[in-house]
């Protein structure tokens, strides 16, 4: 079993956070834009600003290290590839967008529809960022 090479790792996350940057831009300030303005006005909040969005991007490059870190995990056991990149892509998926969005929408914070819609956005653009991150993880 190899050890993890953190370099390899650190590359490979921020390639993934990249892709779920641009993912979350596209859907949240296009997409969405209107529903999130609508949401936030419901709650006698304001809408999302500098500070917010900065930690949403450093949010977003965390959690590609963080499926790059699984994938390396589970990489001895799965072997090398895409179908362990899908694998890692799943479990990371499934804790950080399905379990916390199905938690808020049973609670009614926001509408629904922003948090399905943001599950099934989610499930392609986190199989697609752990494709491109675990592209780049290499044991040396």
């Amino acid at each position: 079993m190899g050890k993890i090479c953190y370099g390899r790792l650190v590359l490979g996350g921020l390639v993934a956070g990249l892709v779920l940057n641009i993912g979350e831009l596209v859907l949240n300030m296009w997409f969405l834009a209107k529903d999130w303005e609508d949401a936030m006005k419901a709650l006698n909040k304001q809408p999302m600003g500098g500070s917010a969005s900065i930690a949403f991007v450093v949010l977003c490059f965390v959690l590609g290290i963080l499926i790059t870190w699984v994938y390396a995990a589970i990489r001895p056991r799965f072997g090398p590839g895409p179908k362990t990149a899908v694998c890692a892509g799943l479990a990371v998926w499934m804790l950080a967008y399905a379990w916390p969005s199905l938690s808020a929408m049973v609670m009614g914070v926001f509408p629904a529809k922003l948090f399905v819609i943001g599950m099934i956005w989610g499930f392609f653009e986190l199989l697609i960022a752990a494709l491109a991150g675990c592209w780049f993880y290499k044991e040396e």
